[in-house]
């Protein structure tokens, strides 16, 4: 029978309507600002003391406290405020209060029903330009790659002289420069030929002091300039990889300039943990523990992560740094203890293999390297006003994770331990399988982009689509009567299609987005006016009210599966070759070709087939 559908189709389109309507409708709940508190380190967790005396800091400020709480593992604490402008203000109070063994960060709380959570549904994560997200800027310490490398080198090169038996004295660095000791001119003409054979990236000079004769090494500058590119290059591979471990969305992470990093996080929804995992350095190093009749400018007194255990001394050279790991696995050894399964490349592998080969029986330490934030706060004078104003700074603690007795030689694989907890080596390992970092990096600014600030463009981007709607739905009734008010029908139930699709999949919204959404309505429109222009034609042409109606649809098919394929072929390749706002651009593109197409081809029909299907129509008001 003509213009009839079955039962399952009705249904089928009904379960549709009503799975965008679920995942749509936490769009309506907006999030509320919040602050969140979370410990510098994973050994750290968050008490209800500590929540009590941010939100009595709060008070005590004249700011509006809405709730706090604890997640259930005591990881993180969370303030929810009344107004975000309190969000700023609330960050410094909060931060001042705690201390610098917390991290306090800005964030957007959701305020969607249980009912709806459980079902998985939540809102649309927005973009930067419009609401939820947080700007990074993080710079690389060069001078620190720069040391750091030179102090690979100078191992390399002592263990060279070592093994060649020529005799050396080390001395500390002078001016960026490797210094070290010869007793005699021969020797030190023996220990030039040596390393000018093996490191080309070395300018050498001679001098003489006190009777000795000196070496000194210095990077040439095109090897400083291949360090310091190759650092930035390292640490902004590190940072997308730790990025996607964050499980971000759409993230963007750039280089700026020389020595600088930007990341940016649409739709975060943990920033304390962004801010912790991106500030960390992760950096490792090797050594091995001094012997008590060691020299002392040849060794460093380290003090271990773990409490009430004695300082040890330890070499200065190093065996390798963290640069060299390639994986790194959380688990636990056979007493249930935490550890890190660490696998190194072929060269970390072979310096790991010489250095334990030839001291077994010594102990080894592990050596972790983190740049922790300290806060001081000074009185200064802006606009002729005296201020309390808070000085961010970074301080590098250098702490023993393990030491353990070299039992027989290791190779590129072994395991750490000594480890505070599974928070910790879960944590270790999973900065170290993301990436070591060729140099340390500081926030040198942080913004959280939220209502207040995409206020504007949010407002704009739905007066836009409103305004839209209305001019469409106007024309489209003009011109086609009450297939018009079917028309606009479809066309609400599409934009709720669209916007429940996207929160489903997680797609993140931005303003060129909204601009998708928009042209999705005009070429959902044109749809139907594909469709009723072909029914008029084919009433024109004497065809009974029944039969028009079927061959409107099916004759119109074609051209609209043809229109809106091309279409998606487009926005396919602007999402694939796009960055930024273009891919943003390209997703609601892509998606509102989609769904207008079910709902020009299935629920506009639908919507015929159950007014006029089946009954005697003499005349059509279209």
């Amino acid at each position: 029978m003509l213009n009839k559908y079955p039962l399952w189709k009705y249904l089928l389109i009904l379960s549709v309507l009503a799975i965008g309507l679920v995942y749509s409708i936490p769009n309506l709940y907006p999030d509320d600002p919040a602050i969140q508190i979370s410990g510098a380190s994973s050994a750290l967790s968050i008490e209800q003391a500590d929540v009590d005396r941010a939100s009595k800091a709060l008070q005590d400020a004249g700011i509006a406290v809405k709730a706090a709480s604890i997640d259930e593992r005591g990881r993180a604490g969370l303030i929810r405020l009344t107004k975000q402008d309190d969000q700023l203000p609330a960050k410094d109070i909060v931060r001042r209060a705690l201390g610098d063994d917390y991290v306090v960060a800005l964030n957007l709380a959701q305020t969607t029903p249980d009912w709806l959570r459980s079902l998985g549904a939540s809102p649309m994560k927005l973009g930067l330009d419009l609401s939820g997200g947080v700007h990074f800027l993080l710079e690389v310490d060069m001078d620190k790659a720069l040391d750091v490398r030179r102090k690979v080198y100078e191992g390399e090169i002592k263990s060279l002289l070592r093994k060649e038996r020529i005799r050396y004295r080390s001395m500390p660095e002078s001016n960026g420069r490797i210094q070290l000791g010869f007793a005699d001119s021969d020797t030190l003409d023996k220990a030039q030929r040596l390393i000018r054979k093996d490191y080309s990236d070395f300018e050498l000079t001679t001098v003489e002091r006190g009777g000795q004769h000196i070496l000194q090494l210095g990077l040439t500058p095109a090897k400083i300039a291949e360090i310091r590119e190759y650092s930035i290059r390292q640490n902004l591979t590190t940072v997308r990889n730790r990025v996607n471990e964050l499980g971000v969305a759409e993230p963007l992470v750039q280089r700026q300039g020389a020595n600088r990093i930007v990341v940016e996080l649409p739709g975060v929804q943990d920033t304390a943990e962004a801010k912790r995992i991106l500030g960390k350095t992760a950096s490792l190093e090797f050594r091995l523990q001094a012997d008590p009749n060691a020299p002392r400018g040849a060794t460093e007194t380290f003090s271990f992560r773990e409490e009430g255990r004695p300082p040890v001394q330890l070499e200065r050279e190093l065996i390798i740094t963290g640069d060299h790991v390639t994986d790194a696995q959380a688990s636990f050894d056979e007493n249930g203890r935490p550890q890190v399964n660490i696998r190194l490349d072929g060269h970390g592998g072979e310096l790991m293999n010489r250095a334990t080969r030839n001291n077994v029986g010594r102990s080894m330490a592990v050596i972790f390297i983190e740049q922790k934030p300290v806060t001081r706060y000074v009185r200064q004078t802006i606009d002729g006003v005296e201020q309390e104003v808070a000085i961010s700074s970074f301080v590098e603690e250098k702490k023993i994770i393990s030491l353990a007795t070299i039992q027989s030689p290791l190779g590129s694989q072994f395991r750490i331990t000594g480890l505070n907890g599974q928070g910790e080596s879960s944590e270790l390992a999973l900065l170290l399988r993301a990436g070591g970092l060729a140099a340390p990096m500081y926030f040198a600014e942080e913004r959280t982009i939220g209502p207040s600030l995409g206020a504007e463009n949010i407002a704009k981007g739905i007066a836009s689509t409103e305004w839209a709607m209305i001019f469409v739905s106007l024309f489209i009734i003009a011109i086609y009567r009450f297939f018009g008010v079917l028309a606009t029908v479809a066309l609400a139930f599409n934009l709720v299609l669209l916007v429940g699709l996207m929160s489903a999949i997680g797609a993140t919204l931005t303003l060129p987005g909204i601009a998708g959404i928009v042209l999705t309505l005009g070429m959902a429109v044109d749809a139907n006016v594909l469709i009723f222009s072909r029914i008029r034609e084919e009433l024109a042409n004497g065809l009974p009210v029944q039969r028009a109606l079927h061959e409107g649809f099916d004759r119109a098919y074609s051209a609209i599966l043809d229109s809106n394929l091309t279409t998606l072929l487009v926005g396919g390749i602007l999402f694939a070759m796009g960055t930024g706002p273009v891919k943003g651009f390209a997703v609601t593109l892509s998606l509102g070709i989609l769904t207008s197409m079910f709902t020009a081809i299935m629920f506009t029909r639908g919507l015929v087939n159950l007014i006029f299907g089946g009954r005697n129509f003499k005349k059509l008001w279209i």
